[in-house]
């Protein structure tokens, strides 16, 4: 068995985990926002006293391996989903580089990123974005969601437009990420 799906989940208050076994789909309902999750039906799902646990079915046709796999990845995204509902889930990025800039006017972000051209982004309903541009500071992109995976697709997408390069480090970056630097042709040839 998964050591991670024996886990039990603990519902905080306020938090509703509802379960229709007929579709085997999981929706949470807290103050943050809903979300739901369709489940494999080799797994087994229980809620009882403010605990979710998750229980491979050993009469299911799936194999073993897979039971396995199951087990552990569908206790993971339902506690993500107990953990945003509750609590939310925040990226924060940073901008490196001369003449980068962000603004945005609701979910409409616009990016100056040395190209020709601005690039413009559409943000879902579900993320709240917040851009920050102080003098002498690098431009900051403050992104806040209940689901976390929409929240790590939207960072992946904006990284894509200036990925982080080793040799000046200039790019999109989390805020703390730390580039390993290289030296350029100039210092091998020495």
């Amino acid at each position: 068995m998964s050591r991670i799906g024996k886990l039990p989940i603990i519902v905080p208050a306020g938090v509703s985990v509802n379960f229709d076994k007929s579709t085997n789909v999981v929706s949470v309902k807290g103050p943050k926002g809903e979300l739901v999750q369709k489940i494999d039906p080799s797994i087994k799902f229980t809620n009882q006293d403010g605990q979710i646990t998750f229980e491979v079915d050993e009469n299911s046709p799936v194999n073993v391996k897979q039971k396995q796999a199951f087990h552990g990845l569908y206790r993971s995204l339902v506690n993500n989903m107990v953990v945003g509902v509750s609590e939310g889930y925040k990226k924060t990025l940073e901008l490196v580089g001369v003449g980068y800039r962000v603004s945005n006017q609701g979910n409409l972000v616009e990016f100056s990123l040395g190209y020709t051209h601005p690039i413009f982004l559409q943000l879902p309903k579900e993320v709240k974005v917040e851009t920050k541009s102080e003098r002498n500071q690098n431009p900051i992109i403050m992104l806040e969601s209940c689901d976390k995976a929409l929240l790590g697709l939207i960072c992946a997408k904006i990284r894509s437009f200036r990925k982080p390069e080793p040799y000046k480090g200039k790019g999109i970056l989390f805020q703390g990420e730390v580039i390993r630097r290289k030296s350029g042709k100039t210092a091998a040839a020495k």
